[in-house]
């Protein structure tokens, strides 16, 4: 049956965004005593929110100042203005979408200015006509379902009715928590750590709208 609406994760689905972020996170955090190689960073940090970040970092130890999260922020922004691209075949999904008729918008757990950059450089932006729901303005980020499901109640559409595309853990249990079907990007994450919580996994947006069409 073909979903009522269509919600994207932003960074890892839409822009490929994660290696940077992950690469300004472990750069930074090694000045506070935090030693972790980029692909422990990504697999301890992915999809998770800035705040809860610094919880898990001032845990491990680190002496955190009190505007951490506006610093890594800054970094991470200045980092993705310059290099940030678009997922390869996105557009190829996106158009589908609108040719289809289909409905769609970004959940994220980064903030609307952030998704301004990644969004605004590669031209996706134009895609979404403002149907962005961050984290930030939502006030809890996932796992937590309440984006995904204030989503779909602005829609107009049952949560059973849409359809996520996620590349993270925290974003595929997410969705499982609203009673959304999710499909699970595995371009950067292993299979194993998605398959938990998702119908289908896929390796190649290029891939995406035919299994849309099979659903």
């Amino acid at each position: 049956m073909q979903p009522k609406l269509v919600i994207f994760d932003c960074d890892g689905v839409l822009v490929d965004s994660e290696p940077a972020t992950i690469a300004v996170l472990a750069q930074n955090i090694a000045q506070y005593g935090i030693h972790l190689s980029e692909a422990e960073c990504t697999e301890q940090f992915m999809g998770r929110t800035m705040s809860v970040i610094k919880a898990a970092i001032q845990d491990m130890g680190a002496d955190l100042p009190d505007d951490w999260v506006a610093q890594i922020y800054a970094e991470i922004y200045a980092k993705l203005g310059d290099m940030v691209e678009e997922i390869p075949n996105i557009k190829l999904v996106l158009d589908d979408l609108v040719t289809r008729g289909i409905p769609f918008c970004v959940g994220s757990n980064g903030s609307r200015e952030k998704m301004g950059i990644t969004l605004g450089r590669t031209g996706l932006m134009r895609y979404f006509d403002g149907n962005l729901y961050s984290a930030h303005e939502i006030g809890v980020g996932k796992p937590d379902p309440t984006m995904y499901l204030t989503a779909a109640a602005q829609f107009g559409v049952e949560p059973a009715d849409c359809l996520v595309i996620e590349d993270s853990p925290s974003g595929a249990e997410a969705a499982k928590r609203a009673g959304m079907p999710c499909y699970g990007f595995i371009r950067e994450t292993p299979r194993a750590r998605m398959e938990p919580w998702c119908q289908v996994v896929f390796d190649d947006m290029a891939k995406l709208p035919q299994l849309i069409a099979e659903r």
